[in-house]
């Protein structure tokens, strides 16, 4: 069945959608939104080189739903050519849970992430336009924070010297721009947030924002179309929308606002996920979106495991791996009691391991569910999917944020860090001291703030593993996103421009 059959037999009308063939399809207008469905928001324990699965169980989850009779919908971010080139491939879920057509949308798909790369371009050079043609606005060419993208792994392009100055580039899901994009719920918010992004300083170290070099109008003109969510397929025939692809680990990871509050308009059900372990995706999901609108409060989460990644924290134990997996339900309880852990089977899990995390987490007084989503498709996430419904029809509770947005920076970061991941002293390069002082005087010193870490661990060095308590983390650098509406606080040495490795997919193809 072809997805315009597919739509068809959902009573979408054709003529409400631009198609790219017959299998891809993009919304042609966003409309006034309410959630009328549940929103179910899966996460993992944190990511390892094996990989968890959690995209392929969020698929089979949905086509769970759909076999159940409850009309469904998966929600995911569409892959950055980075990682599909890169060490992951691609993000289309596996074996018999996937999104198709599995190649396009993998590559160029409907364009959304090189809009966002060109129009991310475009203002870099419009701020040195300006400053060619006698810089009007007084830009200090030695201050300016927007930084260029490209959404490849190219390692020579982390640090560049253009006209003189050092600067850098991001990969494109690591942009503001495309946090920008998954952030809006319009057109004129997506224009108020391009207008609002900072570019840099003038000598007199007054801000400069996209809206002073008169250029919102061409931005927007180059994302307009990217702003409307995309519709593809699943492998057992039913709907799913992937649009938006920001990092979890730098930015906040998850798939459009319009394409999750599209969802919720028309389906009973929306599976969205996060990236990276809940002390990513799913923190910055609560911190930053339900913050924005309590509408996108999910109302269960799912907490992805599997029995070769909870080793890995144990350093080969799964009894000492098992206190990962406590840190996770631990940090998920404190904003929701509607939680269930799915174990992701593989083949060689043993019968007795199974038993031993189904019993641990029934006394943490937790749903607990085994998936064969991989394999079976939907059939195999059949209990999980039932649990789901049971756990929707309780009452959420209410949400307590680690901190006010009117804190100060540092407590809000002190705050946060204590809370959700057990941190004991918060330290500061001088160079985040100075950044720190600066947003002290920013209009936008009352944003929320997005953590940008290694996914790795809980903590800020990817070689703690486990559970790991009363440790230190470092804050190398402060950079203020007032255009999507938060500030980033960067810990460790996370790279927002990747590189190939020497075994990398695209020899694979």
């Amino acid at each position: 069945m072809n997805l315009k059959e597919i739509l068809k037999k959902k009573d979408f009308l054709e003529e409400n959608f631009f198609f790219y063939g017959d299998e891809i399809a993009k919304v042609k207008t966003l409309k006034p939104t309410k959630k009328n469905g549940k929103l179910v928001l899966v996460t993992s324990t944190s990511p390892t080189k094996y990989g968890e699965g959690k995209t392929t169980l969020a698929i089979s989850l949905n086509d769970a739903l759909e076999r159940l009779g409850y009309n469904s919908i998966v929600a995911l971010r569409e892959p950055s050519l980075g990682p599909v080139f890169g060490v992951k491939g691609g993000a289309c879920g596996g074996g018999r849970a996937k999104v198709l057509p599995e190649e396009a949308i993998n590559l160029h798909f409907t364009g959304d992430i090189h809009a966002v790369t060109t129009a991310n371009n475009l203002l870099s050079a419009i701020i040195d336009n300006h400053i060619y043609q006698g810089n009007e606005l007084n830009i200090n060419p030695n201050r300016i924070t927007h930084e260029r993208c490209l959404d490849l792994n190219d390692r020579s392009l982390r640090e560049v010297i253009i006209n003189g100055v050092t600067t850098h580039f991001t990969i494109s899901t690591a942009s503001e721009v495309m946090a920008i994009l998954c952030l809006s719920t319009s057109e004129e918010d997506l224009k108020r947030r391009l207008g609002n992004i900072l570019v840099g300083y003038t000598f007199d170290e007054r801000e400069v924002f996209a809206k002073d070099l008169g250029c919102v109008n061409a931005l927007f003109l180059l994302l307009k179309d990217a702003l409307k969510p995309n519709f593809v397929k699943t492998s057992e025939n039913n709907l799913a929308l992937v649009h938006g692809g920001p990092f979890a680990n730098i930015a906040h990871g998850t798939n459009s606002i319009t394409s999750t509050l599209y969802a919720l308009t028309n389906f009973s059900y929306t599976i969205i996920e996060a990236g990276f372990g809940s002390d990513m995706g799913a923190l910055k999901f609560y911190d930053l979106l339900v913050r924005q609108d309590q509408n996108l409060q999910p109302d269960v989460v799912v907490l992805n495991t599997t029995i070769q990644s909870l080793k890995h924290n144990g350093e080969g134990s799964l009894e000492k791996g098992i206190e990962h997996l406590h840190y996770h339900i631990e940090n998920m309880q404190k904003y929701t009691n509607q939680l269930l852990v799915v174990l992701n089977k593989h083949d060689t899990d043993l019968d007795s391991e199974i038993a031993f995390v189904q019993n641990d987490v029934a006394n943490l007084k937790c749903p607990f569910s085994i998936s064969t989503g991989y394999l079976d498709g939907s059939i195999g996430s059949l209990d999980a999917a039932e649990k789901i419904v049971a756990l929707a029809s309780e009452t959420s509770k209410p949400i307590h944020f680690s901190y006010n947005v009117t804190d100060t920076l540092q407590d809000k970061i002190e705050k946060f860090c204590k809370k959700h991941y057990g941190a004991k002293e918060i330290i500061y390069t001088d160079k985040a001291l100075e950044k720190l002082e600066r947003i002290k005087q920013s209009k936008f010193k009352d944003l929320p703030i997005c953590i940008c870490k290694t996914q790795y661990s809980i903590t800020d060095n990817a070689k703690v593993l486990g559970y790991p308590k009363d440790f230190t983390m470092t804050v190398n650098d402060i950079k203020l996103f007032s255009g999507a509406g938060f500030i980033t606080i960067y810990f460790g040495n996370v790279l927002t421009m990747p590189g190939l490795s020497k075994d990398a997919n695209y020899l694979h193809m």
